[in-house]
């Protein structure tokens, strides 16, 4: 059938005209998403950003929190705040980032000991610990150490070993908190050496100490960067680093890999995280701008006069070594029979 040439052109016309609609609303909608986007990086620097700390100031945790806010204020020029909402194992603070609004104004400086382990630990958590946070980035690592006093007879994990297995259950080993990576790391320890020694639950080294230095424990573990200057001062020895690595804050110092216990690791991470809902780009200018801080030479070395290891990387990385942890720890906490509170 022939079609008059005046239809012909009137379709072609109108064909015309709808691809250029298509054209500008698809460019409007690029447009949009281009706006959003700028809209999202110039927000950050628009408001203040509020870096939860779990815990109270002048802890390790707190003074870490701080050195990274007061580096990537310096870098980008944001204005970085500190905020302590200690509590709860911790749960105070992560409950509070989880319900603040996505927009990456508030985030939470997570610790092995809180984000990974609570799940395990309580049985009514106001968060999902994967669903309502957003890894950010790793900021630091720091291994634990177990600790005595100088006089004490024990110099070395062998010496610890052959007492425990000498006298088992008398010697006594404190530890931050029952369910704590120290307890756990304590319970992997009593395993893999096949001796028994009793685990006394403290709020802290600050209560610890006391305990320590008038003999009614034998030792302690805690984070290198908790013990770090009491063990440079001398005021406690140094018997092993747990971690899969010698501490560049204390290289002299072994390792319980070094002594064979390949499984009994205990490198505690600290990293930042965002309520679960903020956007990909927005966690992205923010992963760009700590790595940019925490990579410098002379922060990564006020880390290590610190006892910490500056670490940095993608969101990705930060959320399979989150979820590593949180199954290998939870495989613990299991073979250890530790209840839910």
């Amino acid at each position: 059938m022939h079609r008059p040439q005046a239809t012909i052109n009137q379709l072609f016309n109108e064909e015309t005209t709808m691809k250029r609609s298509i054209a500008a609303s698809l460019t409007a909608l690029a447009c949009a998403t281009v706006c959003l986007t700028t809209a999202a990086a110039a927000d950050l620097g628009k408001g203040p950003i509020t870096l939860v700390s779990p815990f109270p100031p002048g802890g390790g945790t707190d003074t870490l929190t701080r050195m990274v806010a007061a580096a990537v204020a310096a870098d980008t020029g944001w204005d970085m705040v500190v905020e302590n909402k200690p509590g709860a194992g911790g749960n105070l603070a992560l409950d509070s980032v989880a319900r603040a609004k996505p927009d990456g104004h508030t985030l939470v400086m997570a610790q092995t000991d809180n984000v990974v382990l609570n799940p395990w630990l309580y049985n009514k958590l106001s968060y999902d610990t994967f669903k309502d946070f957003k890894p950010v980035v790793l900021v630091a690592a720091s291994p634990s150490v177990y600790v005595t006093m100088p006089k004490s007879p024990y110099r070395t994990i062998e010496d610890v070993e052959k007492a425990a297995k000498a006298n088992p259950g008398r010697l006594s080993v404190g530890v931050p908190g029952v369910g704590s990576s120290g307890d756990l790391i304590g319970h992997l320890w009593r395993k893999e050496a096949g001796i028994n020694f009793t685990a006394v639950p403290y709020r802290g080294w600050a209560q610890a100490y006391p305990d320590l230095s008038s003999g009614r424990i034998d030792i302690y573990n805690g984070s290198v960067a908790t013990l770090l200057s009491q063990i440079k001062a001398g005021t406690v020895h140094a018997l092993g680093v747990v971690g899969d690595q010698r501490s560049a804050s204390l290289p002299d110092v072994p390792t319980f890999v070094d002594k064979g216990y390949k499984q009994i690791d205990q490198t505690i991470w600290w990293g930042l995280m965002a309520p679960g809902k903020t956007p990909d780009e927005v966690v992205r200018q923010l992963n760009e701008a700590v790595n940019k801080a925490i990579s410098k030479p002379e922060f990564v070395a006020k880390l290590r006069d610190a006892g910490y290891q500056a670490l940095g990387g993608t969101p990705a990385e930060f959320g399979r070594r989150y979820k590593q942890d949180y199954d290998a720890f939870g495989a613990v906490i299991t073979q250890a029979g530790i209840e839910k509170q």
